[in-house]
This record gives C-alpha cells, sequence and structure tokens, in this order.
C-alpha cells in the first residue's frame, strides 16, 4: 500500500492511497463467504457456492463492494498512522479507481488536531473579589436557619405576608380546565415567590374559605408558557412564628451551646464557601487569559458538529423536561435566534479550544491520572447525576465513556498546573495562594468551560 497526506488547512487533510488488489485478497474471501450466507441458488448447498457462480449469478461488482467496504476502514488507519496524524470524528472517503485485479485507489479527508504551540503562561495575572464576610452576611444565614425552624399555628383573620395558606388551584387555557391543571392542598408561603406571578396578590387579605382569580402565565406543564385564568381557594391561614435567638435555639438546631459559637460557626462557613468561589473565579480567569495567549485554530466541522450537539441536547433534553420550546426559552431569555446561534457558536469554540490546549498541556506536562483520583471524579459525577457510584461506574464502562472521565481529570491538573504559575491579587491587593487547592474543582471549571464539547479520535 502506498499512501500521501495533504494538508488543506491547519486543521483538515487529505490522504491519497493506492492498494494493490492482492492486498484486497482477505476482504474478498469475506465478502464471499458472507454472501454465500445471504442466498441460494439451486443445485448447491447453502454456504458452498463456488465463487464463479456466485460472480455469474449475481454479479463480481457486488462482491468487490462488499469487499471494499470491509477494506477500507483497514486501509484509512493504516494511512493514518503511517502519516502521523490524530483525526478527529470520520473521514469523508471518495473512492478514485477501482480495476479489479489492479488496483484501489481513494482519498479521506479527515479533521485533525491542530499543531498547537503552549504559550508561557508563568506571567498570567488576574484579579479575584476578596473573601470578606461581615455582620450581616453572618446575621442573614442564622436567621435563614432560625427560618427553617419557624413554627405555624393556624389564625382567624386574613392572609398576609409570611403567612404559611394551604390552598386549591385550578387554571383554566381559553376557557378550558387543564388535564395537569388541578392542585389541592398546596402548601405555600406568601411572598415565597415560588409559584405563578400573581399569586400573592391574589391570596393577601383572603380568609379561610375565600376565593380570587388572577392571570398569570404558566411556567410548566402540559400549557407551559401560556397565559392561563387561575382560580385560587384558601382553606387555611397560618401564621408563622420564628424561634427567640438564644443558646436554647443554638442547642436545638446545632451541635453548639450556645449562639455565639453558632455566629462562629456560620462566619466560618462563609468564609470557606468565599474561599471556594474566589478559587474558581481565579481559575476561570486564568483559563481564559491563557486561551487568549495561544493560537488555537478549530476545525470547521467539529464546530458544526458542536453546535449542533448543544441546540439538540438543550432542546429536547434540558427544555424538554421543562415542557418549554426553545421558542419560549428564548422569548424567557429575551433573546432572538441569531443572538442565541452566535451565543451557541462561541461557548462552543470556547469548549473545543479548552480542551485542545489542555490536552497538549497535559501531553507536554506528561500528567497522569492515578485511580485514586479517577475514582473521586467518578464518585462526584455520580453524585451529580443521582446515580450510585456502581450504577454510574457500570454505565461508563458500558458506554466505553472511561477514557473521557480521563480526560476530563488531566484537563483538571492541567489547568492546576496554569493556575498555580499565576499571580493572583484580590480586589484588596493581596496575593491569593491558589497552589493547595483541590484539583477536582479545576476539574469542574475546566468541565463548566468546555460545556457538551468532547472531542473524539476516531482512526
Amino acid at each position: 500500500m502506498k499512501s500521501a497526506v495533504e494538508t488543506l488547512n491547519p486543521t483538515r487533510v487529505r490522504l491519497t492511497v493506492e492498494v494493490p488488489f492482492e492486498e484486497l485478497k482477505d476482504s474478498l474471501d469475506a465478502a464471499y463467504k458472507k454472501i454465500n450466507q445471504q442466498v441460494t441458488v439451486k443445485g448447491f448447498r447453502k454456504g458452498k457456492i463456488p465463487a464463479r457462480v456466485i460472480d455469474q449469478r449475481f454479479g463480481r461488482g457486488a462482491v468487490l463492494e462488499e469487499a471494499v467496504n470491509d477494506a477500507l476502514p483497514k486501509f484509512y488507519t493504516q494511512a493514518a498512522n503511517e502519516a502521523e496524524i490524530n483525526p478527529l470524528g470520520q473521514p469523508e472517503v471518495d473512492i478514485t479507481e477501482l480495476k479489479d485485479g489492479e488496483l484501489l485507489a481513494f482519498t479521506a479527508e479527515v479533521d485533525i488536531r491542530p499543531t498547537i504551540e503552549i504559550p508561557d503562561y508563568s506571567g498570567i495575572e488576574v484579579e479575584v473579589d476578596a473573601i470578606e464576610v461581615s455582620d450581616e452576611d453572618v446575621e442573614k444565614s442564622v436567621e435563614q436557619l432560625r427560618d427553617r425552624f419557624a413554627s405555624t399555628n393556624p389564625v382567624e383573620r386574613a392572609a398576609a405576608e409570611g403567612d404559611v395558606v394551604t390552598i386549591d388551584l385550578e387554571a383554566k387555557v381559553d376557557g378550558e380546565v387543564l388535564a395537569d391543571g388541578v392542585a389541592e392542598g398546596v402548601s405555600y408561603t406568601i411572598g415565597s415567590g415560588e409559584l405563578l406571578d400573581g399569586i400573592d396578590e391574589a391570596v393577601t387579605g383572603l380568609e379561610a374559605g375565600g376565593e380570587a382569580t388572577f392571570s398569570s402565565q404558566l411556567k410548566g406543564g402540559s400549557a407551559a408558557g401560556k397565559d392561563a385564568e387561575v382560580t385560587v381557594k384558601v382553606t387555611t391561614v397560618a401564621a408563622r412564628e420564628l424561634p427567640e435567638l438564644d443558646d436554647e435555639f443554638a442547642q436545638m438546631a446545632s451541635e453548639f451551646d450556645t449562639l455565639d459559637e453558632l455566629k462562629a460557626d456560620s462566619r466560618k462557613r462563609l468564609e470557606n464557601m468565599k474561599q471556594f468561589d474566589q478559587a474558581t473565579q481565579a481559575q476561570e480567569r486564568v483559563l481564559e487569559k491563557f486561551l487568549e495567549l495561544a493560537e488555537i485554530p478549530v476545525p470547521e466541522k467539529l464546530l458544526e458538529e458542536e453546535v449542533t450537539t448543544r441546540k439538540h441536547n438543550l432542546e429536547h433534553h434540558q427544555l424538554g423536561q421543562m415542557g418549554l420550546t426553545l421558542e419560549k426559552y428564548l422569548e424567557f431569555q429575551g433573546k432572538t435566534v441569531e443572538e442565541f446561534d452566535a451565543e451557541t457558536k462561541e461557548q462552543a469554540v470556547k469548549g473545543i479550544k479548552t480542551q485542545f490546549l489542555l490536552d497538549e498541556l497535559v501531553s507536554q506536562e506528561k500528567l497522569n491520572v492515578e485511580q485514586e483520583e479517577l475514582t473521586e471524579h467518578l464518585m462526584r459525577r455520580a453524585a451529580s447525576s443521582g446515580m450510585s457510584p456502581d450504577q454510574f461506574a457500570q454505565a461508563v464502562v458500558q458506554g466505553g465513556q472511561v477514557p473521557m472521565l480521563v480526560g476530563e481529570v488531566a484537563r483538571g491538573k492541567a489547568l492546576a498546573v496554569v493556575v498555580e504559575a499565576a499571580k493572583v491579587v484580590d480586589t484588596n491587593g493581596n496575593v491569593v495562594d491558589l497552589s493547595d487547592e483541590d484539583e477536582e474543582q479545576a476539574t469542574e471549571t475546566v468541565e463548566a468551560a468546555t460545556g457538551e464539547a468532547e472531542v473524539s479520535e476516531d482512526k
């Protein structure tokens, strides 16, 4: 076999391959055997039909077509290996010549990973928010905890903001009651904003047994996004009573003996949360700077496929679960189709570039993923998917996605290397040390940047 490679652009090549006919022998034998099992000819036992009879009855062309289809992947892979290229996705193959007994010639155009030069990232500098927890932040945190321990007592008066009402709902669209538009015994806290727009105004001032009708746009269900006439009936009104903020409350709501200890713990937890947010912010901003420093061409076909995948997943999975169409989603977001397309393309470009650049750094720095790191990542992904670790691991193995998970962890480690080399200061001018930050957090940052992107290499 002879092959040559032609570079069409930094992300696409054309392989030209010539195969002597004798190298097709195994595929021809396999083609005759396959056809033998599929056809019957009077006078011959199934599977025992001579090749000349198959040629006469069904045509030599059918045999050649079967043999070529069987042989092409093998010769394409051999040519790609000889050319030392890393193909992305499936090639576009064109058979240019097929002479029975003489020669098979074909071309294969395929996207490839571009050659990327890792830029000097040691000079990257970014600014992040300072970690500041005010007394007001602590008070708010304690109030939220206090709110969870509130009790309710029925009252015989009109409902007011903050009260908990039990209500029955009935929604009509175009005068017809929706099959999924009736609900009874719903508990709702007035002012929480957890139900329909307009319901707070409708129930405020009603006593038990009171009823009101209002208009609202439905957020979910069979008529999501449509305007409905909603009738609400209040069956009970209860006032919420908050516990006193004292040591007794601290003992009831936590493991601490005093309110001061509870507040100190709340402050520490808020500081830890802000520290986590600060590290994520630093990783995101360092990654942005790193991408700006590098020249990373993006294969057009790969970009088209990525954009299509992102749109499909949004429309048929995420929005589908919420009962929304893409049109309604864009209406809620206040975006035009053109703005949505441009935003999706921009996100896809960033995702592909991030993967290319960090994969190259993984290779350059020879970063390896240990079993413990992969297990930790798998358990986090399992938790976010709602599956048990065993179920998730089984799904990953069956779906052949282990290399994908390894790649995610490796990219997180690569980003951690860049972040550690960067200078990070907060808005107060203090240097932020991120050398001890969890690499798994960097992996999450990379996942957010790459989004749906998972560039596969096929040969």
